[in-house]
């Protein structure tokens, strides 16, 4: 019986040996996994001469030979129902079936082929026949699709047997590979039969139709690089130089290394498989899991980069990959599909990961987390020397939400008197840290706040406040009053950050004053004006903005999602 479909080839046994044959069989699964051939067999055991008692042929015997060899037989005959799909077709198959087999012990089976490709009249035609046979006629219907005869032809699956096949592991492909090749005294490399067990994908049939692809290319051993060549596969190392083209964050070499996967005429859809197994290969080497198929020298080359990568990453690689596979087979632009892929792969430190997102939401200008206790945004921060006070100046409310400094009330114990150069710049309430101190200082304007805005965004994020800074890099400073007042505007497209930057502002002023002790205060303006502007014809496209902004402003955590990932509105 076909290897790995003991679960088909025992129950079939057994149903011989004991006389329980039914009188009809509908054999599923995948191309190349062994269906017409177990009918084969199945035709073989239920005419042998010399039939086992587990109900196994014998194999040497006259009828087995001619089933095995294809030769005719008056008791069995194959159909294709590809080619003989109609009502016509059907209806001769009805009649012949009425005929008695050659022999008192022996069976007229029938095996039918491509099934799914029969017509509903067909259908219909043989409905008769399988509700009643004849005695010692048996029905082997093949098919790679099911699905369609239960749509077509429902009540015939209710008087069929129903077996579905498995696809055949790279385990068992490879070790079939070698026994198959040995008998032909022709020598291979493990991992070039390993390469071919991979690409068939679970088929026999394309196993060996492959291993004869790569035999005709030239005599002598099946080596790996052969394999490779016949197939178009991209070589291991070209995957291992790619990931470090995206650890490296090197996103400008993605179109050099494209351009020559094209020069060399590789097939994208292969490239993007192989792509997939090499990050699903690395991931489980990071969790501590195995890939038994894995060449060593990929594990070791794998594992040397596993404390680079966070399962993270990989995981939205992989997804990405995933989301891209329907869309790429039916593009005309696999190419550029390709390079816009590993661009994003290049850029993954620059996306936000939705556990920061909430974080950032809930944490700046909220409540705090343990490791990092800080205060809400919305209450003032206080000075350093605030017990030092005198009760009525401690009683005195804020003027801004960023109070200025107080008057420093003189202490009763002796303090050393501090050079004038370090008293010059230093704000009794600025609470950024001594660190900070000796960044560079200037006038406060506009232009140089503008300036200095990437500065300031960079310090932001660098404080680990990851949400406040990216609602920053979408905005700019557009006013600055004498009195150290900032007013910055977000641009019309990022407007849902506004409650982002209202709660962080007093973690925006600590960063600006490192550079401009002057700042006090920052507000925040939305252009009224922008909005008022109505287009002169409204496009899909403006209908599905304005649906996620509609949710963003419903909910600014979703919102934020929405910007950080990437995500669309699907109808």
């Amino acid at each position: 019986m076909p290897i790995r479909q003991s679960h088909v080839s025992t129950t079939l046994k057994g149903a011989i040996a004991r006389g329980r044959v039914a009188h009809g069989y509908l054999l599923c699964g995948p191309r190349g996994v062994g269906k017409t051939t177990l009918a084969g067999v199945l035709a073989m055991a239920l005419n042998c001469e010399n039939r086992g008692a587990d109900g196994e042929p014998c194999g040497v015997c006259v009828s087995c030979e001619r089933i095995w060899s294809g030769a005719s037989s008056l008791d069995v005959v194959e159909i294709d129902a590809a080619s003989n799909r109609g009502v016509d077709d059907a209806r001769e198959l009805r009649e012949r079936a009425m005929y008695a087999p050659s022999g008192d012990e022996r069976y007229k089976v029938y095996i039918v082929d491509e099934a799914h490709m029969l017509t509903r009249e067909a259908w219909n035609a043989l409905l008769k026949i399988l509700e009643e046979p004849p005695p010692r006629v048996v029905f082997v219907f093949a098919t790679t699709e099911p699905q369609k005869i239960a749509q077509s032809a429902a009540p015939v699956l209710s008087r069929l047997q129903r077996f579905d096949f498995k696809r055949i592991g790279p385990a068992e492909i490879k070790d079939r590979l070698d026994t198959v090749l040995n008998s032909e005294s022709i020598e291979a490399e493990p991992q070039a039969l390993a390469t071919i067990a991979r690409a068939a994908d679970g088929s026999m049939r394309d196993a060996l139709s492959l291993t004869d692809q790569v035999l005709a290319m030239g005599d002598g051993r099946v080596t790996a690089e052969r394999v490779r060549d016949a197939l178009g596969l991209v070589p291991e190392d070209e995957f291992l130089a790619l990931l470090d083209l995206i650890l490296e964050r090197r996103a400008g070499d993605v179109f050099t290394f494209v351009g020559r996967l094209a020069d060399a005429g590789i097939d994208f859809s292969l490239f993007l498989n192989g792509l997939a197994d090499v990050l699903r290969a690395q991931l489980a080497i990071l969790l501590g899991g195995d890939i038994p198929e894995l060449p060593e020298r990929v594990r070791g080359a794998l594992a040397e980069r596993s404390a680079r990568w966070s399962a993270a990453d990989l995981l939205r690689m992989l997804s990405a990959i995933g989301e891209l596979e329907p869309r790429f087979r039916k593009s005309g632009q696999q190419q550029l599909l390709i390079e816009t892929l590993l661009v994003r792969f290049a850029l993954l430190d620059r996306t936000v990961e939705i556990e920061d997102l909430l974080r950032g939401l809930h944490g700046e200008g909220g409540e705090s987390s343990p490791a990092t206790p800080r205060r809400p945004a919305a209450t003032p921060r206080p000075a350093p020397d605030l017990q030092r006070r005198s009760p009525r100046e401690s009683a005195q409310p804020p003027t801004d939400d960023v109070p200025a400094s107080p008057p420093r009330v003189p202490d009763e114990r002796p303090v050393a008197p501090k050079p004038p150069s370090m008293l010059a710049d230093v704000d009794p309430a600025d609470t950024t840290s001594p660190s900070s101190l000796g960044t560079t200082r200037e006038p406060l304007d506009v232009a140089r706040l503008t300036g200095r805005w990437d500065e300031i965004v960079a310090q932001v994020r660098a404080d680990g406040k990851r949400m406040l800074a990216s609602a920053l890099s979408h905005a700019l400073p557009i006013a600055v009053t004498a009195s150290g007042d900032i007013t910055i505007e977000i641009d019309g497209s990022h407007e849902y950050l506004a409650p982002a930057v209202e709660s962080g502002r007093a973690d925006v002023v600590a960063a600006v004053r490192q550079r401009f002790p002057d700042a006090r205060n920052v507000k925040l303006r939305q252009d009224p004006e922008r909005a008022a502007v109505a287009p002169a014809r409204v496009t899909d496209e403006m209908v599905r903005n304005d649906r996620l902004n509609a949710l963003r402003r419903r909910d600014p955590i979703l919102g934020a999602a929405i910007d950080a990932l990437d995500l669309d509105v699907v109808e």
